[in-house]
């Protein structure tokens, strides 16, 4: 019997069974980059945790069941003015930004288009870019101003708040706290301090778009209606589960909530509600600042992507995680062992039903993980077929080994030749050559093993 999911849904504040609208196909969004520079290891979290989430929805549901949207923020403040600081267009910052947004995760062991889609079929993941959902975002608002809810303003269209009774349900703040708190240089166009823009004029340089409403300027959008529109584009009016950081509950995913409802006239936009607790970096809150900003990159040029992805995954995803040296080096330990045990077996054809219950716990890891650490001293299949489910174990022997010699600098010819040196000297029983080729290459940190057919194979050593 398949283990029912239970989710945390940040909407109620409670666990509870997960029932999708329609089982035969179960849509998910999360809030994806923004793209104007390197993504760090907190942007990381939530990518590996909804990977995984995609998975194992993919496992209970069927793979041509579930479609997943993780959205590319490209227009955007941060973006305009680092574009003008390099001197390049806003799309050459964005594309290149996004292709290093892409090799990154996808070395994380992240799902991308090209691993679940299939020629013909609905999409299974899509990846849909702000830039490309201008019409979508014009009829939002444009229904939005119809149905009382928005107003034009000096050339800006804003949300009106105090029209939605139930503004603030999914962050559970009081209407007037978030009033005081938005009382801090109001612009004087706006009705209420919490009304919020949908679409703002264009400055001169910045990307603009003939603008909804019969605005004469031309505008761009404002950051919260993006997602509503992307989200309504690709899994529809309402849908199963929009997922995010927990710094995003306030105002992003309030205000999102806010505009679909309000367009739409529904009761939800979507039933379930997901978000990552923060990462901290060996104890601290991670900042420039402090000099313990770290890019996914800089973390895979020291570690394999598979042992980034274990040591996130080995806190569970609500709770507050600590990024530290010892953790890395306990999680590349981990995942040593995992592959020894599991060796050159082939997964089982069925995935260990303890492993998908703890994962149908709310993503309980950690106790999945445990599962794992059981499985690799007892049942070499299962353990592959669990880890896999995962997101691990997916390298073979030789990959690994060429990955490790990589790594390392190593002169794979320099080696070889060493080897044959030294097996021309054993033949020749000269011991003392063969033990110097031996230190030779324990300097270079190639580790040799004499097979008994005769033979030698050597890995790079640690």
């Amino acid at each position: 019997m398949t283990p029912m999911l239970r989710l945390y849904n940040t909407l109620t504040r409670e666990k509870a069974a997960f029932q999708p609208i329609d089982p035969a196909h179960v849509r998910m969004y999360a809030c994806g980059p923004t793209v104007y520079d390197a993504a760090h290891i907190g942007n990381a979290r939530p990518i590996i945790v909804f990977d995984l989430l995609f998975r194992l929805l993919r496992h209970l549901y069927g793979p041509g069941h579930v479609t997943y949207a993780r959205n590319v923020t490209d227009v955007d403040d941060k973006i305009n003015a680092r574009a003008a600081e390099r001197g390049i267009t806003i799309r050459e910052l964005t594309d290149g930004t996004l292709a290093q947004f892409h090799a990154d995760i996808r070395a994380l062991g992240v799902l991308m288009a090209d691993d679940v889609n299939v020629s013909g079929e609905r999409p299974r993941f899509v990846e849909p870019r702000a830039t490309d959902h201008i019409g979508e975002m014009h009829r939002l608002i444009e229904g939005l101003v119809s149905a009382g809810h928005a107003y034009v303003a000096e050339g800006h269209v804003l949300f009106d708040v105090p029209s939605m009774a139930d503004y603030g349900a999914l962050s559970k703040r009081p209407l007037d706290e978030m009033e005081a708190g938005a009382r801090v240089e109001v612009a004087p166009y706006k009705r209420s301090p919490l009304d919020f823009v949908l679409w703002k004029p264009s400055k001169a340089g910045e990307p603009s778009w003939p603008s909804p409403c019969g605005i004469d300027l031309a505008g761009r959008p404002g950051w919260h209606i993006e997602c509503s529109a992307m989200s309504w584009k690709h899994l529809g009016e309402t849908f199963d589960i929009h997922a995010g950081g927990i710094d995003l509950i306030f105002p992003h995913h309030e205000n999102e909530v806010a505009q679909s409802r309000c367009c739409f006239g529904t009761s939800v936009m979507a039933n379930v509600w997901l978000h990552n607790g923060f990462l901290q970096v060996e104890g601290e809150k991670m900042s420039k600042s402090l000099g313990n900003f770290i890019t996914i990159g800089q973390v895979l040029a020291d570690w394999p992507g598979e042992v980034v992805r274990l040591n996130m995954l080995k806190t569970h995803y609500r709770q507050p995680i600590d990024w530290t040296l010892r953790g890395l080096e306990e999680s590349g330990r981990m995942l040593e062992r995992w592959y020894d045990a599991a060796g050159e077996a082939a997964p089982s054809e069925t995935v260990p039903e303890r492993v998908i219950e703890a994962l149908c716990d709310d993503l309980n890891t950690p106790s999945a993980l445990g599962e794992l650490h059981r499985l690799a001293g007892a049942d070499a299949p299962a353990l592959k077929a669990a880890a896999g489910v995962m997101g691990f174990l997916g390298e073979t022997k030789a990959q690994r080994e060429a990955a490790r010699v990589n790594a390392a600098g190593v002169d794979v010819a320099k080696v070889e030749a060493l080897i044959a040196e030294r097996k021309a000297a054993r033949a020749a029983k000269d011991w003392a050559a063969s033990d110097r080729v031996r230190d030779a290459l324990a300097a270079m940190g190639v580790a040799l093993k004499d097979n008994k057919d005769g033979t030698t194979t050597w890995t790079v050593a640690g």
